[in-house]
């Protein structure tokens, strides 16, 4: 593993990207009301996240960005080919791992859809980052 070979702003701005995709994924423009039947909220508002969810968050994004950049760190490594891996890690294991969990909370599918749909799409844009900016 050689860490001197990752490239640093390509792994912020890949983490910052999951924060535009999902300020436009939970918005009601895309997929907020789904998000909120999905999570019983009916038409009552969620409670408002903290400065310290949004600081969290954005850690937990950077561990992903850094993981998968991680996976990414080879010469050879491509735009399409990060955006491919970023869909593998997204769909293949985080989307399904929700999948598992909902089963077992008794979750709507629509639930692991939104979710799962986010992650995915928010690991393809990182994969995109990661993989052309080398």
């Amino acid at each position: 593993m050689n860490l001197h070979t990752l490239n640093f702003w390509a792994i912020l701005v890949s983490a910052v990207s999951a924060f535009v995709v999902g300020a436009l994924w939970y918005s009601p423009l895309l997929f907020g009301a789904a998000w909120k039947k999905a999570n019983c909220f009916g038409t009552n508002e969620p409670p408002a996240a903290s400065g310290k969810i949004f600081a969290t968050s954005f850690v937990l994004s950077l561990v992903m960005a850094v993981n998968l950049a991680l996976f990414l760190n080879d010469p050879k490594t491509t735009l399409a080919w990060g955006a491919t891996a970023g869909f593998l890690a997204g769909f293949g294991w985080v989307a399904m791992g929700i999948g598992v969990v909902s089963l077992f909370e008794r979750r709507p599918w629509s639930y692991v859809a939104v979710n799962g749909g986010y992650l995915t799409v928010a690991l393809v844009l990182m994969g995109a980052i990661l993989g052309g900016w080398r």
